[in-house]
């Protein structure tokens, strides 16, 4: 096993090797999205591609992989009035079953307050500052534990969705109250968004606060460090709750109060708690973050996943951080991941390492290959998986 992996990390580092080729010759280019404007009036259209090779080779399986579209992501936005805008985008990548089409945003907005933007409709929950990156300004293939909604980070919700800004930036405030729906799965705080939903999805409200001080000048939500020759740093704290509203419980027998499935189980709480960091400065970057959810079930009963009679404590932490060449086009990656349950035999952990390519000198044209070695896989003791993630993106 320790020659076979040896191999595939020798295959990786030829991948890399081979993204820093590509770094002689590019020429620059303009952050994506085109914008139309007719004074008041105007419209912008942009999208991402992301094509994803993706292999795996667990310890206890067979080899596996494959080549698809990770995100296949346009999206429209405009205003016909002053101090409103609209908003939508929604995912040819992630189809599954009847969802052919995956709504991302879908709002409506309000800037007619001084430094304070209002959004109506499906919108991240401003939890979590890797999820609040967006996909196409990571530095890992992936995002980690922190930063992923199946392990209790909220994904976009239909609701209201307010922020705010004073001191010149360094200080950013916002506010969220929106439906959230969850994904019962046994193994995983799966939360999802509501008009992308499947039947057996339990429903239920969230009120969210945040609060992000940058106290050398704003820094925004893009890992990597462009800006070489300007420090910035940022501390945040956030946290939420969510209760289900009983109206679809699927798994739950409505006589005894148990749990009718050993693979799913409806989820009755949840609250999060978020404490994170970034520091950005002389081409290095490094992203820190603490996440800790107490998720109760239905049946107070219920052993199995990450539930221990009828409740956990999922934690997950993350740092990971990378150093950028000079010339804004190659950067080297790392990143270290682990997530502990109540039910967990062993803490799971990620290692990873990686290299980034940037074409265009920013995030629009990229290739990215990330290595990364998961160790005590859902908390099982011993289960272990390599994974190699390569990526080329195109944002327009």
């Amino acid at each position: 096993m320790q020659h076979k992996s040896a191999c595939k990390f020798r295959n990786f580092l030829i991948a890399a090797l081979a993204l820093a080729g590509f770094a002689g010759g590019a020429a620059t280019a303009e952050a994506g999205g085109v914008k139309y404007q007719d004074g008041d009036k105007w419209v912008e259209l942009g999208g991402r591609i992301q094509l994803q090779y993706h292999h795996m080779d667990p310890d206890d399986g067979e080899e596996t992989d494959e080549i698809f579209f990770r995100r296949l992501r346009p999206y429209i936005e405009g205003s016909i009035h002053p101090d409103w805008y609209g908003k939508f985008q929604f995912d040819l990548g992630k189809a599954e079953d009847g969802n052919e089409v995956a709504i991302k945003d879908a709002y409506l907005a309000y800037t007619g307050f001084k430094n304070v933007t209002i959004k109506l409709g499906n919108a991240y929950t401003q939890f979590s500052r890797e999820a609040l990156t967006s996909s196409k300004r990571q530095q890992l293939v992936e995002r980690t534990f922190v930063g992923d909604h199946n392990y209790g980070t909220p994904d976009r919700n239909a609701g209201l969705h307010v922020s705010g800004h004073m001191m010149d930036k360094k200080l950013v405030l916002s506010v969220d109250a929106a439906q959230a729906d969850i994904d019962p799965d046994v193994d995983k705080l799966d939360f999802d968004t509501p008009v992308n939903a499947n039947s057996d999805f339990n429903q239920g409200y969230l009120v969210n606060g945040r609060v992000d001080f940058h106290p050398f000048g704003y820094l925004k939500f893009a890992q990597g460090n462009f800006d070489q020759d300007d420090l910035k740093a940022t501390v945040s704290l956030a946290a939420f709750t969510w209760g289900n509203d009983d109206d679809n419980n699927t798994y739950t027998d409505e006589t005894t109060g148990l749990t009718t499935s050993m693979s799913k189980v409806d989820v009755d709480s949840v609250t999060g708690f978020e404490v994170s960091g970034a520091f950005r400065y002389m081409g290095v970057s490094v992203d820190a973050e603490y996440n800790l959810f107490n998720a109760e079930t239905v049946d107070d009963s219920f052993t199995g996943g990450i539930y221990e009679d009828g409740e956990t404590d999922l934690e997950n932490w993350a740092v990971e951080g990378g150093y950028m060449f000079p010339n804004d086009m190659f950067e080297i990656v790392a990143g270290y991941q682990v997530q502990d349950a109540d039910n967990y035999e062993e803490e799971w952990t990620r290692t990873s390492f990686g290299a980034n390519c940037f074409i265009t000198r920013n995030h629009d044209i990229k290739l990215q290959a990330t290595y990364r070695t998961g160790e005590n896989l859902d908390g099982a003791d011993g289960a272990d998986e390599d994974e190699i993630f390569v990526q080329a993106q195109y944002v327009f």
